[in-house]
């Protein structure tokens, strides 16, 4: 299965200008994901790595890290859609597309191997990861929701791991929370993880439809395909030993930076 990770690096950003140029504790943001894809790819006969932007100032940065790299339109509505213009732009059509953000440097090379290896399995249209919450983890969320409502996506699937619905919301609510935390290590809720693997038809067909009704209620592209009824398989991953998603704002930036000074700098560690 030819599999191809496209890493989106747009250069406008209202809350963050230029981020994927920034330099995070020596490394520039595109350069610390560029990372992570070329780890899975040189351990993957069968998979390769392109960093996919819109400007100049990316394409040239990524010449000197050694890193692929294709000019999109700049007019692309979302990361998915560039995605997909990379896939296209490749001498051969992939049967798989990853899209890792250009703004979650601390994702586990192993979530990507995951998704890759569950595609190999199974006929889903999308495949993406998730987390089991622990009940302190869940407590912390629901914490954070209180500030900052849109931060975290919940998912809920069916046993076999096919995504039944994603949302900013915390589902599923819980009746009688009290016994199962007496009972039960793991909280029933899922966080999702915003990393995905598609199909090539699956990507096509995407950016084909118009956005969807609750798409645009919630604010995640996912929902698009279950609209339009194509399947979701969610793969259940182990927390990643730093807990950090994403890099939004130049606050994140330097929290990043902390947390590479307490517990080591990923980029250095051994291949």
């Amino acid at each position: 299965m030819k599999t191809l990770i496209v890493i989106p690096a747009r250069i406008g950003s209202t809350r963050f200008p230029a981020k994927p140029l920034h330099q995070i504790a020596g490394h520039s943001l595109v350069s610390r994901v560029a990372d992570v894809a070329a780890r899975v790819a040189a351990a993957r006969s069968d998979t390769s790595y392109v960093i996919a932007t819109d400007v100049n100032a990316i394409m040239d940065h990524a010449a000197e890290i050694g890193a692929p790299a294709v000019m999109t339109d700049p007019d692309l509505p979302s990361g998915t859609d560039r995605a997909l213009a990379a896939a296209r732009a490749q001498g051969e059509a992939p049967d798989f597309i990853l899209n890792l953000q250009g703004d979650a440097p601390f994702t586990p090379p192993a979530y990507l191997s995951a998704l890759i290896e569950a595609a190999a399995t199974t006929t889903a249209d999308v495949v993406t990861p998730v987390v089991q919450l622990d009940w302190a983890a869940l407590d912390t969320i629901r914490d954070q929701k209180t500030r900052e409502p849109f931060s975290g996506t919940s998912c809920i699937r069916r046993s076999d791991g096919m995504a039944l619905w994603f949302s900013k919301q915390i589902i599923p609510a819980i009746r009688k929370e009290e016994k199962l935390r007496a009972s039960e290590p793991l909280s029933p809720v899922f966080r999702h993880i915003g990393l995905y693997g598609f199909r090539m038809a699956a990507l096509e067909r995407f950016a084909s439809l118009p956005v969807g009704h609750y798409e645009e209620l919630e604010g995640l592209e996912q929902l698009r395909f279950l609209e339009n009824g194509m399947s979701i398989m969610t793969v259940a991953v182990e927390p990643g030993a730093n807990a950090m998603w994403g890099i939004d704002t130049p606050e994140d930036a330097r929290f990043a930076e902390g947390l590479i000074a307490e517990s080591g700098d990923p980029m250095e560690a051994p291949r």
